[in-house]
């Protein structure tokens, strides 16, 4: 599903944000990502979204190379991948149908198709009843939740969470979670880089951990790090 082989990354100001990266993460796996600001998890994700490239060694993405394609294949890359970011990213001027339609026309898909996606996602999300709202009229939670239907009404078989509950109290980071945890449950792939560490202590899924650009922890049903959550 997804593969790093050897992966370095290095900016023009000799900066290594990541040294020497192998990681396979295989399909209908939770995987958390983890490591303090700065440890290179961002740049991993910029790497598997093209948003950076890798100055050495091989990303695979669904038995694809992805390393060196050209910039005109780079937008079928993506819808391959979901993104769900901490501060949401929602169109303020657009309902919340509208903003996860929206995901689906810049793909091209049918009006049709649309009508009958939208109200699916948004349902699984548990905001039918909040369709004709703007965002500026829901919850953090809530539009996490937009978020969350968003990336997922194209059926990516890969989402990646970025610091999802960042901005949310303890009570809706939960359920979040949640909602991450059902759509897991569906087949799709998850990685989700997070300082929250009670969530990672407590749901014991696999644990990648990165300090100073390097991959220093690979764990199965693992915690956060040494600390422990308090149940």
């Amino acid at each position: 599903m997804i593969r790093f082989q050897k992966v370095d990354k290095e900016y023009d100001n000799n900066v290594k944000a990541l040294l020497n990266i192998d990681l396979s993460i295989h399909k209908g796996e939770f995987v958390f990502l983890v490591g303090s600001s700065g440890a290179g998890k961002s740049t991993l994700i910029k790497l598997l979204l093209k948003e950076e490239e890798p100055t050495r060694g091989q990303i695979v993405l669904n038995n694809m190379d992805i390393t060196k394609v050209k910039s005109r294949r780079i937008p079928y890359i993506r819808r391959n991948i979901g993104v769900v970011f901490q501060d949401f990213r929602l169109l303020p001027n657009r309902t919340v149908y509208e903003n996860v339609a929206f995901a689906m026309e810049i793909v091209g898909a049918h009006p049709k198709e649309i009508r009958r996606k939208v109200p699916m996602v948004l349902s699984m999300v548990d905001l039918s009843r909040k369709a004709s709202n703007f965002p500026d009229q829901l919850s953090g939670g809530e539009q996490q939740r937009v978020s969350i239907a968003r990336a997922i009404v194209n059926s990516p078989p890969v989402l990646i969470a970025d610091e999802p509950t960042g901005n949310l109290d303890p009570e809706t980071a939960w359920d979040i979670m949640r909602v991450l945890s059902e759509i897991n449950g569906r087949g799709t792939t998850i990685l989700m880089a997070t300082h929250a560490k009670d969530i990672v202590n407590i749901m014991k899924k696999r644990v990648v951990e990165i300090h100073e650009g390097r991959l220093i922890r690979d764990e199965q049903k693992g915690g956060y790090g040494n600390e422990i959550a308090s149940i």
